[in-house]
């Protein structure tokens, strides 16, 4: 029960804020930038929703195991919302540092987002399982993890060049993202305690938005 409890408050406090921020950028920015920065926070929170609402309501029930299903088609639902987030990424980047050329690094972004959802998609993954196979989990998420390197990169060259206060810290940000998330992928299922890197995992998610929602207050 007190895991029960805990995880909740965490939960709806992260998607309300998540979910009321992106949509509070959509609709009251005027700039292009900051509606895109606020479809990525609005997609970040409703994505997550999908796995984050089953696990709470198997928490508070029968537990985990016995809502197998519900939670497998929340975290297929929320690998996809969270590879499109990352190729939303990289238009706000490309925006905010005004690129107008670099075709081949945007083929190479849709084809791995493409790979990433192709993955995703096979039924190899049995996501309807409670304990999905280790090898599926990994191979899924090497093309998301080529595009985070790739993000960490892009944007740790750009805010440096431009001295840009607002998204500066935005590799350390997306770097801590995915350094919390694959001990996860990896070692979760023989050693449990690993899943609550989660909570870290989603506190960078949340400053990604704040710096987000900084750039909206920046455009005021």
């Amino acid at each position: 029960m007190p895991q029960a409890i805990a995880e909740t408050v965490f939960d709806v406090l992260y998607l309300g804020f998540a979910i009321t921020t992106g949509l509070t950028m959509l609709i009251k920015g005027k700039e292009s930038l900051v509606k895109k920065a606020g479809l990525m926070a609005a997609l970040l929170g409703a994505g997550d929703s999908f796995h984050l609402v089953p696990r709470s309501y198997a928490l508070w029930t029968n537990g985990l195991e016995a809502n197998a299903a519900a939670l497998g088609m929340g975290k297929l639902i929320t690998s996809v919302t969270m590879t499109i987030f990352y190729l939303i990424l990289y238009y706000v980047w490309r925006e905010r540092y005004q690129i107008r050329e670099r075709k081949g690094l945007t083929t190479a972004m849709w084809t791995l987002s493409a790979l990433r959802i192709a993955l995703c998609l096979l039924p190899q993954n049995q996501w309807l399982t409670y304990r999905q196979p280790l090898l599926y989990g990994v191979l899924r998420n090497i093309p998301f993890a080529v595009m985070g390197v790739i993000i960490i990169v892009i944007f740790a060259q750009e805010t440096k060049k431009a001295g840009d206060p607002v998204f500066r810290f935005m590799p350390l940000a997306v770097g801590l993202s995915f350094g919390f998330y694959l001990p996860v992928v990896l070692f979760s299922g023989i050693l449990p305690v690993i899943g609550m890197l989660m909570i870290p995992k989603t506190m960078a998610y949340v400053w990604i938005v704040l710096m987000c929602r900084r750039l909206w207050r920046d455009s005021i």
